[in-house]
């Protein structure tokens, strides 16, 4: 922290000179004036030291953490678990991987949260951006439909029905061995880890299509917002991270070409969509980033990959 900077008033604003003292009438215009220097000098005094506070945290002095909200519930119970050592940690989801990704390179937060290995088109996009990347785990992100449509057939969809699914050619689930029910598509927003997963395994390194024009199809953020969705929705289809189905009977994954989520698939990669998860720091983590890194990566941190659904690094061997 640069050291603190002293304001020496004038001799004008203090009301000495270096000469003789005159008996000069109270004029209220002059004092508003030497108030209002004051006032100034103070405001640019407190500037300064804000600025300095706010090298390593947010303005609110917490460390900002923001991004997917995949890895969100383990960073929430991060922060929660080291608050009671006094640290202030802020767990936020605005944007996504994606959104994770820009704030840090703009100095807006201090960690970002992906579900999604770093691109080269991040770090072209953000060239002055030392990023680091932690990977903490895995995931596996399904394609998830409702009760309705899995026992009514559906319970294991190739890569190229999936690809008819979400470019609006099927449009019926019986066309796919399922019930005569019409086919309603959500489909995660662009920049979204989830959604270029998904992306990845329908079209490799090909550019997808635009989204279908049609009335059964719309784009929605947060897993949170996803799962509901599905579950108000008869029909409904979408890409979602597994873990944001357990507990909720109501959704299924199906098998890709056969192959289930499990933990064994996952950690081989047998299981096309699964995927790495992330806490990603401009250069190398310092401080209060480094003590929230460090206690994610340790037992305790590792125990709650587990409660939350995902695979910790001992389960993929690393």
């Amino acid at each position: 922290m640069e050291p603190l900077v002293r304001f020496v008033l004038p001799a004008s604003a203090s009301g000495r000179s270096s000469g003789r003292r005159h008996h000069r009438p109270h004029h209220p215009r002059a004092h508003r004036r030497r108030t209002a220097r004051v006032a100034a000098l103070a405001l640019v005094f407190m500037s300064l030291a804000t600025a300095c506070a706010d090298k390593d945290t947010g303005a609110t002095g917490a460390l900002q953490v923001s991004g997917s909200t995949t890895v969100a519930p383990v960073a929430a119970d991060a922060a929660q678990a080291l608050k009671a050592d006094g640290l202030d940690i802020t767990v936020a989801t605005q944007g996504g991987s994606a959104g994770g990704i820009s704030q840090l390179a703009s100095g807006q937060i201090g960690i970002a949260m992906s579900s999604k290995p770093l691109a080269d088109e991040d770090r072209s996009a953000h060239p002055d951006t030392d990023f680091r990347p932690t990977q903490i785990g895995a995931d596996a992100v399904g394609v998830i439909v409702t009760r309705e449509v899995a026992e009514g057939g559906v319970e294991n969809l190739t890569a190229a029905q999936i690809r008819g699914l979400f470019e609006g050619k099927i449009t019926n689930w019986s066309e796919v061995g399922g019930p005569d029910l019409d086919v309603f598509v959500y489909d995660k927003e662009p920049g979204r880890g989830t959604r270029e997963v998904l992306d990845k395994y329908l079209y490799g390194d090909e550019k997808p299509p635009p989204p279908p024009e049609s009335g059964n199809f719309a784009v929605v953020g947060g897993n949170l917002e996803t799962r509901n969705k599905l579950e108000s929705t008869p029909g409904a289809v979408a890409p979602l991270s597994t873990s944001f189905i357990e507990g909720h009977d109501g959704l299924r994954a199906v098998t890709l070409d056969g192959i289930a989520p499990t933990p064994e698939n996952i950690a081989s990669g047998t299981y096309p969509m699964s995927r790495p998860l992330y806490l990603l720091t401009d250069g190398e983590p310092e401080g209060t980033a480094r003590t929230f890194i460090d206690y994610v990566l340790s037992a305790k941190g590792q125990a709650l990959m587990t409660r939350h659904g995902y695979l910790t690094l001992q389960q993929i061997g690393k």
